[in-house]
């Protein structure tokens, strides 16, 4: 069995699934790709058994035949190659696979592929479409408010909600949520599932750059995102989530309006003097000034910094952990953030100050920290 292929395009797409394979595998068939070769066609597998991502590229055969070949070997071999057509040759009864390019020939033992699991057909499964860039969006403004505690592994993925009105993603860690909200991507019926952490990144770097339209296939216990030449399958959360828009405080009458490139400037200067355990910043927010103070009592360390802001409310002291507020910050992608607050010991709300976008709807919850006295 035999068939030709570019060494870059193998090399680029198996890179892009690369990501599932896991280094503390049981199975070991899952350190493996699976090549599945059509005519005309190959089809490459990567698995951890809970996610299988799947991607196809044109080569030249004429044959039909499967092996599975040892990542780690095959990426090290593909990346010291130039640009330049491969031959692969596979005994299906040794299982070995000689691979012959301009120069050389390379010999290496792969495996059964009999022995590689398969991804099942989903029963029941109700359907969703929407572009690619939604898609993304919504991942990189939730993923990294998720939770890394295995002792509550609802909160360890995204709870992607669909309606006949709009799309909502949530991610929390119960000291700061994420609320993502998409008018323009729309379900035929209400429905929702929590997705792992770990597909949800592969997707992310899979759907960069990428102006298409996925398909979500889902059940009770599994998701399928087919777009372009790529698949990828994993398997959901089992739980209710937690009622997110209960902690969500409903009256805010204290808003402040700051430039979030000078807010974020300044945290990442008084922070250095925080407690390295709770990075707790104090806000005294009076006029339209805001001074940040922050303090290792440890190692007698202190910080404050004025800011100019707008601000409507009363005079008010808060304290919050940097480290949340820099990540979201960051990830609002904004020229300027509103935070609005009701007292000291209430969650703060932090928003864009203005949409770019109409169809979208960005809201950020975090949680205060204590003040020492």
């Amino acid at each position: 069995m035999n068939f030709v292929v570019s060494a870059t395009s193998l090399l680029k797409q198996l890179k892009s699934i690369n990501g599932v394979l896991s280094s503390s595998n049981t199975i070991p068939i899952l350190n493996n790709f699976l090549f599945e070769i059509s005519p005309g066609k190959l089809t490459l597998y990567a698995s951890d058994m809970e996610t299988t991502v799947t991607v196809q590229l044109p080569v030249e055969s004429k044959e039909a035949g499967s092996i599975a070949i040892p990542a780690r070997t095959l990426l090290d071999i593909l990346s010291n190659f130039p640009e330049q057509p491969l031959t692969f040759s596979i005994d299906k009864k040794t299982f070995g696979v000689k691979i012959t390019a301009d120069n050389g020939e390379y010999q290496l033992t792969g495996h059964n592929a009999e022995e590689y699991p398969r991804t099942q057909k989903l029963d029941n499964a109700s359907t969703i479409e929407m572009k690619t860039d939604v898609l993304a969006h919504a991942i990189g403004k939730t993923l990294f408010a998720t939770s890394s505690d295995d002792l509550r592994p609802l909160m360890c993925g995204v709870f992607c909600q669909f309606s006949e009105n709009d799309s909502i993603f949530v991610a929390t860690d119960a000291h700061r949520l994420v609320r993502y909200r998409r008018s323009d991507a729309k379900a035929s019926q209400a429905t929702s599932f929590i997705m792992p952490k770990k597909p949800l990144n592969l997707l992310k770097n899979l759907l960069t750059d990428l102006d298409d339209v996925i398909n979500i296939e889902y059940n009770q216990t599994n998701a399928v995102f087919s777009f372009g030449n790529t698949t990828l399958t994993c398997r959901l959360i089992d739980g209710k989530y937690p009622n997110y828009d209960a902690v969500i405080p409903k009256q805010n009458p204290n808003k402040l309006t700051i430039d979030s490139e000078m807010l974020a400037s300044a945290l990442k200067r008084v922070s250095v003097f925080s407690n390295k355990t709770t990075h707790q910043i104090r806000f005294k927010i009076s006029g339209s000034q805001i001074e940040l103070s922050a303090e290792d009592l440890d190692f007698s360390n202190n910080a404050n910094e004025r800011l100019t802001c707008t601000y409507a409310g009363e005079d008010m002291e808060i304290g919050f952990n940097s480290k949340f507020l820099l990540d979201m910050i960051s990830n609002m992608h904004c020229d300027e953030i509103t935070i609005e607050m009701s007292s000291p010991n209430r969650a703060g709300i932090i928003t864009p100050s203005k949409k770019d976008n109409p169809a979208e709807d960005v809201l950020m919850l975090v949680m205060p920290v204590m003040l020492n006295n």
